[in-house]
């Protein structure tokens, strides 16, 4: 569904990404995983539209979209979660949701049910102000808020960091239900590796901005964690 190919990224005269492929197949959970500071979040930013690639290809569902505006992505069916969240915190949680129903063009302007029955607290706290919500909810919301697009593919970038474990296991039972239920396929940025294990399918890893091993995650063997990923 979703596809890089020799892609390089540059801050300044900073190489950062290195030639990196990355294929993320449809209905499946694909993982992007490596230690802080090596690329992970660049290379989500490239996928979205938010950093333009010096070189290489961004492709989804065939078609290449390297230099598609960020919102047209949306259009198309891509999802994001950013890592911090990033919901409005003045704005009511029916407001944070309704934001993302600008970019379903030609679709109902409604928010869809299914965010309700994932996330049954946020209608109960539709009037309540983002920045009111405990973390945890406002993980929910970030999550809902890109779920209103009814993307193919939903992409979350640390959707666990600083959560409490409860919340932790909702998000992971929601991912499972969202492939297992309506086909989606889910790009995931994580460091936790019991949960990775839980809800990915593959996995890939960045270090030092290149891509250094990938394959099914019953391949993430302690050898790749040791070199790669232990701090």
């Amino acid at each position: 569904m979703l596809s890089v190919a020799k892609l390089n990224q540059f801050y300044g005269e900073s190489h950062t990404l290195w030639d990196i492929d990355l294929a993320v197949a449809a209905g499946q959970c694909t993982c992007l995983m490596g230690r802080n500071g090596v690329g992970k979040t660049t290379l989500l930013s490239c996928i979205m539209g938010l950093l333009v690639p010096r070189s290489g290809e961004v492709l989804f569902e065939g078609r290449g979209i390297s230099r598609t505006p960020v919102e047209k992505r949306a259009d198309m069916g891509i999802g994001y979660v950013p890592q911090g969240r990033q919901i409005f915190p003045l704005l009511t949680v029916r407001e944070n949701l309704e934001i993302g129903l600008a970019c379903r063009k030609g679709k109902k302007k409604a928010i869809p049910e299914l965010v309700f029955d994932l996330f049954p607290v946020l209608r109960e706290m539709l009037s309540r102000r983002g920045g009111d919500l405990s973390g945890g909810q406002q993980q929910q919301l970030a999550i809902g808020r890109a779920l209103v697009l009814e993307p193919r593919l939903l992409i979350l970038d640390e959707p666990t960091e600083g959560i409490q474990p409860n919340i932790v296991q909702e998000i992971g039972e929601i991912i499972g239900r969202l492939q297992r239920d309506l086909g989606m396929t889910i790009l995931l940025v994580e460091q936790k590796l019991k949960f990775v294990r839980a809800v990915a399918d593959c996995f890939a890893i960045l270090d030092r901005g290149r891509a250094v091993a990938t394959g099914p995650i019953d391949g993430l063997h302690e050898g790749l964690i040791k070199e790669y990923l232990t701090v």
